[in-house]
């Protein structure tokens, strides 16, 4: 291992602890001004949804990036927060019966699975909503136009033209006969797993006040970051076994499911990840805080090259 990739991973070790401890406390029972209370039961599954497992990469991107402009305190933990529930609330949902039906997520049995399907859908819903609730409190930012720009941005990745529109446009590709066409799956998982990884980068920028040409690299940087992680999830599915996915693996072909190794082939798959990994980098040396940048650099190499 280099030192950058070192580096990287240490990084990412310590923001995952950071989000842990932040979240739990985000989590807690006691209700906040204006909830009555937090039904144990929801609360408990909740947390087994959110604590206790994943690499954190999305807050690490956030934190990351905003730690390049010097911005990487509590309100830019908050808002890696808010992004990491949108992240595991999406992962509740798309593992019940009526999506993936999956029965295990990161080693153990899912949310509907430990619970039921109600409280996985409802555990689902109480993450999304609490999201907004995080990022819009003053404790993110003194700044109301700064926490708007965060909510719109979030809404924006998390919703129709974002991930939840990609996943109905997954669904609909499953059904299909046709064959599955390159275009059309890279725009599908542009938005239902870019979209999300993109606006983590451009969380960070935000908290940062960065400039446009600064917000305009790294916006070409996530995107690119975000489809590089998407090819190799794909690619994860035919090559990597259960045990190091920590899920069912080798579904996706079973399914009919849009990837780009069913549309493009699993050489050409690897190509593409790789040059998109590339892209992200160059896109790093192209806004004044680049020479700074080396660790967001790695994850763009960590995202196409991961095993799990």
């Amino acid at each position: 291992m280099t030192a950058g990739a070192a580096e990287f991973h240490q990084r990412l070790k310590a923001v995952a602890d950071d989000v842990e401890t932040a979240l739990s406390a985000l989590l807690g029972s006691a209700p906040l001004p204006g909830e009555t209370l937090r039904p144990a039961r929801l609360l408990n599954a909740v947390r087994y949804s959110s604590l206790g497992g994943g690499k954190r990469l999305r807050p690490f991107l956030t934190m990351e990036t905003a730690r390049l402009f010097g911005a990487d305190g509590e309100g830019a933990l908050r808002a890696a927060c808010a992004i990491e529930m949108i992240h595991c609330y999406s992962l509740v949902h798309d593992d019940l019966p009526a999506l993936d039906d999956d029965d295990l997520r990161r080693g153990r049995p899912t949310t509907h699975k430990a619970y039921d399907e109600a409280t996985a859908v409802l555990a689902g819903d109480a993450l999304l909503t609490y999201a907004f609730d995080v990022l819009a409190d003053a404790k993110t930012d003194p700044d109301p136009a700064v926490r708007a720009e965060l909510v719109l941005g979030l809404a924006r990745a998390a919703g129709f033209g974002g991930m939840i529109g990609g996943q109905v446009l997954d669904l609909e590709a499953e059904q299909s006969t046709a064959p599955h066409e390159a275009e059309a799956v890279i725009r599908l998982q542009s938005m239902k797993t870019g979209a999300l990884l993109h606006v983590a980068v451009m969380a960070g920028a935000v908290m940062g006040r960065a400039t446009l040409a600064a917000r305009e690299a790294l916006s070409t940087y996530g995107a690119a970051l975000g489809a590089a992680f998407q090819v190799a999830d794909d690619i994860l599915d035919v090559e990597a076994d259960e045990v190091a996915l920590g899920k069912r693996a080798g579904k996706d072909a079973g399914r009919n499911k849009a990837t780009l190794v069913a549309a493009l082939g699993l050489e050409a798959a690897r190509e593409r990840r790789d040059r998109l990994a590339a892209e992200a980098v160059a896109a790093l040396d192209r806004f004044p805080q680049g020479a700074d940048a080396h660790v967001l650099k790695e994850a763009a190499r960590f995202a196409a090259s991961r095993t799990s």
